[in-house]
């Protein structure tokens, strides 16, 4: 079975968006549902989602479907640990990414995740694995 890392902007583009991009996503995150791969995020990856939707949405929404992340089927939460963030320091030395995004490849890294399913194309210069996505 296939085994993705899923980047916030998965989730929040069918949130915020009604575009092209957004019904793409919208399989993606089919496919998840019903188990057509094996996905892994970090647990960080909820403080983003809630974050910016509260921000462009509002407090409500924010909370609603923040608790609708946590319950999101056939996906696989990883916590944060010193080893992750170890890891992300060496990726940031390497690849000058944002702490954030560093903690997200570290985190698919220690999965054993060869892609990374993301609109962030700062990720395409970390050779360690492939960004799928628009």
């Amino acid at each position: 079975m296939k085994k993705g890392y899923i980047d916030s902007n998965i989730f929040l583009n069918p949130i915020l968006y009604g575009d092209k991009k957004a019904e793409a996503y919208k399989k993606i995150l089919n496919n998840i549902i019903n188990n057509g791969f094996y996905a892994v995020t970090s647990v960080l990856t909820w403080d983003e989602v809630v974050f910016i939707i509260g921000k462009k949405i509002g407090r409500d929404l924010a909370v609603k479907e923040g608790r609708k992340f946590l319950a999101f089927p056939n996906l696989f939460f990883v916590s944060v640990s010193m080893d992750i963030v170890l890891r992300a320091q060496k990726i940031i030395e390497k690849y000058n990414l944002k702490p954030r995004d560093a903690i997200h490849i570290a985190t698919a890294l220690s999965q054993g995740c060869n892609e990374i399913v993301s609109d962030d194309a700062d990720f395409d210069k970390v050779k360690e694995i492939k960004r799928v996505g628009f």
